[in-house]
């Protein structure tokens, strides 16, 4: 399974959308605890339209993204603290059932995970991906 990644930090959606396509991504997988955003095109209901107008599914998987306390340590770069706290994240059982309903999606069209960070070393999707698909070819997109 190839499974890609990518952050729309510092980007428009206009851009992130074109370098979807470019890739082939055809269902962008939302792990954002909170989807919203106040980047403009990138709340949920914003950025879903945009996606179906250029042919790519948007699916939502709230559990898998990352509790208040993890985005802390994101943001202080602890990323020692945030594997931690995702970690107990993805023992919940919403988290779970959302994860395996990620891997069969991902299993069946090209999905692209996303998140705010840029760098998926500083997120929690590249801690998901490790976890839930530790035998996928991973595929970082950069706008």
């Amino acid at each position: 399974m190839r499974i890609f990644t990518i952050g729309y930090e510092g980007v428009t959606q206009a851009a992130l959308i074109d370098t979807l396509r470019a890739a082939g991504v055809r269902l962008l997988a939302d792990v954002r605890a909170v989807p919203l955003s106040r980047r403009p095109g990138f709340s949920k209901n914003i950025l879903a339209a945009g996606l179906r107008e250029a042919g790519i599914d948007y699916v939502g998987f709230k559990a898998l993204g990352t509790p208040p306390a993890g985005r802390e340590a994101a943001r202080k770069h602890n990323h020692a603290l945030l594997s931690e706290i995702y970690a107990g994240q993805l023992e919940l059982p919403e988290a779970m059932v959302q994860a395996a309903q990620l891997v069969d999606r991902a299993g069946e069209v090209p999905t692209a995970l996303l998140c705010f960070e840029r760098s998926p070393d500083c997120c929690h999707r590249s801690l998901l991906v490790q976890t839930v698909m530790p035998d996928a070819e991973v595929v970082d997109l950069f706008v």
